[in-house]
C-alpha cells in the first residue's frame, strides 16, 4: 500500500471520530440543558445563601438598617467564648446521639415487623406511618399536654402504677425537659427510617436467603449474614440525614420548649433564631448559622470517607 492509498484510508476514520466528538457534545449538552433548572435553583437557595450566610457573618449588622460595621471574624471569636453556644452544641449533640441510638434500630426493627407473617399488616404499616405523616406543630401542642405536670396523661399513667415518685413537670424541669423532647422526636422520625429500610430490604434478592436456608442457616444468622451487610449502605445514608437533621433541628424545640427552661433545651438552631430575629443581631446570628453547616459538612465528609475507605478495605 503506497503513502497516498495510506492518506487517504485515514480520512474515514478521522471523520468517524470527529462525528464521535460531535455526538458526546451533542449528548452532553442535552443532558447539561436537562439540568440546568435544578442546578439553577441548587445555586441559588442553596449554594448562595451558604456564601452569603458567611458574608453577614463578618458585619456587624441588625438586619433591619443599611449600617454595616466589618467586623472580620469577631463573630467567630465570641462564639468561642458563648457559653450559650457551647450549650446549644451538647444538647444538639444528645439529640444526635439519642437519634441515631434509637431512630435507626426502630425504624429497622419496623421494618423488619412488616415482613412478619401476621395477619393486618396493612394496618400496621399505616399505623406505624402515622407519626411522620403528622404536622410537627401538632405533635409538639400533643405531646406538651401529654407531659403537664398537673393534668398530662404520663403523670396519670405512672399515678396508676403507683410510680407518684417519677411525676414531675417533664418541660419545666432543667433535668428532663430535653429528654422529654428528644423522646418526641424520635418517636416522629422512626417511621421514616422505616420505610428507607423496608425499601432496601425489598430490593435483597431472595435466591440469597433460599440458598441460605438450604445451607441449614437460621433467622439470626440470615438476618447478621445476609440482611445487615447489604443494609449497610443504606444504614450509612440513614446515619447522615440523621446526623444532618439533629444538628439543625428547630421545630419541636420552639413549639414546646421556646429553648427553656433556663436554657436547657437550647440548640444551636433556636439560639440562631432568638438572635437573628430576636435580639436583631444578623452577623452573629450568622456566624451561628455557618458554624451549623461547617460542624454538619465536616461530621458528613468524615462518614462518607470512611464508608469508602471500608468498601475499599473489604
Amino acid at each position: 500500500m503506497t503513502v497516498k492509498q495510506l492518506s487517504t484510508a485515514s480520512i474515514p476514520m478521522t471523520a468517524v471520530g470527529k462525528k464521535k466528538v460531535t455526538s458526546k457534545i451533542k449528548q452532553g449538552l442535552v443532558i447539561g440543558s436537562f439540568l440546568a433548572p435544578a442546578l439553577l435553583v441548587y445555586g441559588i437557595f442553596v449554594l448562595y445563601s451558604i456564601v452569603m450566610t458567611f458574608y453577614y457573618s463578618l458585619f456587624d449588622w441588625s438586619g433591619i438598617d443599611n449600617t454595616f460595621k466589618f467586623i472580620g471574624l469577631q463573630n467567630y471569636i465570641k462564639l468561642l467564648h458563648d457559653e450559650l453556644f457551647w450549650a446549644s452544641l451538647k444538647n444538639n449533640s444528645l439529640l444526635v446521639f439519642s437519634s441515631l441510638l434509637t431512630q435507626l434500630p426502630l425504624g429497622l426493627i419496623m421494618a423488619l415487623l412488616l415482613f412478619s407473617p401476621i395477619k393486618g399488616m396493612r394496618f400496621f404499616r399505616s399505623v406505624y406511618f402515622m407519626p411522620f405523616l403528622m404536622s410537627t406543630v401538632a405533635i409538639g401542642i400533643l405531646f406538651t399536654f401529654m407531659y403537664d405536670g398537673n393534668f398530662g396523661i404520663v403523670n396519670h399513667i405512672l399515678g396508676l402504677l403507683g410510680l407518684d415518685s417519677l411525676q414531675r413537670a417533664w418541660l419545666g424541669n432543667e433535668d428532663t425537659a430535653i429528654w422529654a423532647v428528644i423522646a418526641t422526636i424520635c418517636w416522629q422520625y422512626a417511621p421514616f427510617y422505616m420505610v428507607l429500610f423496608r425499601a432496601a430490604i425489598v430490593g435483597i434478592p431472595e435466591e440469597l436467603y433460599e440458598a441460605a436456608m438450604i445451607d441449614g442457616a437460621n433467622s439470626r444468622q440470615r438476618f447478621f449474614k445476609i440482611t445487615l451487610p447489604l443494609l449497610m449502605p443504606t444504614i450509612v445514608t440513614s446515619s447522615i440525614l440523621s446526623i444532618i437533621g439533629s444538628l439543625k433541628y428547630f421545630d419541636l424545640i420552639y413549639v414546646m420548649t421556646g429553648g427553656g427552661p433556663n436554657n436547657s433545651t437550647e440548640l444551636m438552631a433556636t439560639y440562631m433564631y432568638e438572635e437573628t430575629f430576636t435580639n436583631f443581631n444578623m452577623g452573629y446570628g450568622s456566624s451561628i448559622s455557618f458554624s451549623m453547616f461547617l460542624i454538619a459538612f465536616i461530621i458528613t465528609v468524615i462518614i462518607v470517607f470512611s464508608e469508602q475507605k471500608r468498601k475499599g478495605g473489604s
